[in-house]
């Protein structure tokens, strides 16, 4: 086995390298695995578990993949092995050593029931090793099939357990004083009706519709990244790349330059300032300057004080029926159960599982360190923007996953994309927005090649 998982490992440093330049990660027990072992039996869990222990007294061993969490995950399995004498053990992984720790202690005589499968590199090389979570207990709690990882073959490799959200943060309490209402925006049309009336009356009123949109390393992220992500949602058109296309068609590239044009036009800033940076969109938007702020659910906490009813609002760009759109939501925190552990020990996990997120203070408890959780009967998230991603969920729009992360070559790529929008903000011709056009789809194809050819 030794021997196997050696072999195993340089294998795995070559796929880690060609999945770097195709928005692969290490992360989520991507790119190493143990050589499977024939031998080992791959029970099923049990589809109609509960909350109640183990009827064979199985255990719980979950490799847990954030180290932030530990202390309050260790404090959720002692309540559990409290009410039902089921033990629960948490080992928490160093700070982006999940993939190595995965690979070893699957490799011992009592590896873990619970891991985390976060990507699809991670379902490629540990799908043998996943239960198939169809149909069972855990996958019935689910309110959203979005944050799920399946094969090839349809298995249900792992499901999500948290997720973060990005997209246009408001002030409702500027947008009311503009005299205007968060329900007039429900599509692009809306935003812009907004956004451009605050901006015209920027003088008047105090403050303006958009913070600054720099495009310095601190901040262009928001916009190379986080908004081109509507531009790769769209061109799925339904179907979720699984893997990083050789090359992209730029469909919807207007929708993202009706978005951008509206950000840096309706803005504290001149878009030809954008360039060097140094303006604080945060503080801005913080401070009252602006009422609409481009970025995540991890800025709740940094302005939460400020703007205590904050909220945040999809990419609306145009897009047909785009009001049902829902938040940019992602996650590489995927649960698995150990097909290779024993039937016991499956089930043991699978009432674990559904406790934690259907027992009031348990969930309570987990929520308050993951932000959110996609279950039906989880508690609430404490995070007014995690809350209002999983309000458009539960409401029944789409949610818009992270397509983003399959940018080729990353780095060289946005790069690219920030010398080309920092010439058309300087000068927003048509001329210079097909240099834009060509940095964003000519230049994924460049960049794909530059890494797999």
């Amino acid at each position: 086995m030794k021997k196997k998982i050696v072999s195993t490992m340089l294998c795995a440093a070559m796929i880690t390298t060609m999945l770097a330049g195709c928005g692969g990660s290490d992360n989520g027990g991507a790119a190493q695995t143990p050589a499977a072992d024939d031998s080992a039996a791959e029970a099923p869990a049990g589809d109609d578990s509960a909350a109640a222990p183990a009827a064979g007294g199985g255990s719980v061993y979950w490799l847990n993949f954030k180290p932030e969490s530990d202390e309050v995950l260790q404090e959720v399995a002692a309540d559990y092995t409290a009410k039902t004498g089921v033990e629960v053990k948490v080992v928490t992984a160093a700070s982006g050593t999940y993939s190595t720790t995965l690979l070893s202690e699957m490799d011992k005589s009592a590896p873990p029931t619970l891991f985390v499968i976060g990507n699809q590199a991670g379902v490629k090389d540990w799908k043998d090793y996943a239960l198939d979570l169809n149909g069972t207990a855990i996958a019935n709690e689910l309110n959203t099939d979005a944050y799920n990882l399946y094969d090839e073959t349809g298995k249900l490799v792992s499901i999500g357990y948290c997720y973060e959200c990005y997209g246009i943060i408001v002030n409702p309490d500027l947008i009311e004083k503009a005299g205007h209402t968060m329900d007039e925006i429900k599509n692009f049309d809306g935003l812009k009706a907004v956004a451009e009336d605050i901006h015209a009356r920027a003088g008047e009123l105090g403050f303006d519709a958009f913070s600054s949109s720099d495009m310095d390393d601190s901040s262009s992220w928001r916009f190379t990244g986080h908004m081109a992500n509507l531009e790769y949602y769209y061109e799925q058109e339904g179907t979720n790349w699984t893997e990083c296309p050789p090359t992209i068609s730029g469909k919807y590239l207007d929708n993202f330059k009706n978005l951008y044009d509206l950000c840096i036009n309706n803005s504290l800033t001149d878009p030809k300032e954008l360039a060097t940076g140094g303006h604080d969109a945060e503080n801005e938007f913080k401070t009252g300057q602006a009422a609409f702020f481009v970025n995540g659910s991890w800025e709740y906490e940094a302005v939460k004080a400020d703007v205590p009813n904050a909220t945040m609002i999809p990419y609306y760009c145009g897009v047909a029926g785009e009001e049902k759109a829902g938040l940019n939501c992602g996650t590489e925190n995927c649960w698995a159960i150990n097909s290779k552990a024993s039937a016991e020990d499956q089930q043991a996990t699978m009432d674990f599982m559904v406790w934690c997120v259907t027992d009031p203070d348990a969930s309570r408890k987990l929520v308050d360190t993951f932000g959110v959780m996609p279950y039906k009967s989880a508690a609430e998230s404490t995070n007014g923007f995690l809350a209002a991603a999983d309000k458009y969920t539960s409401d029944g729009c789409y949610v818009m996953n992270w397509a983003t992360n399959f940018q080729p070559n990353v780095d060289s790529y946005r790069a690219t994309l920030v010398s080309a929008l920092n010439q058309y903000n300087a000068d927003q011709s048509d001329a210079n927005w097909e240099t834009v056009r060509t940095a964003f789809v000519d230049g994924w194809a460049a960049e794909y090649n530059a890494v797999n050819n």
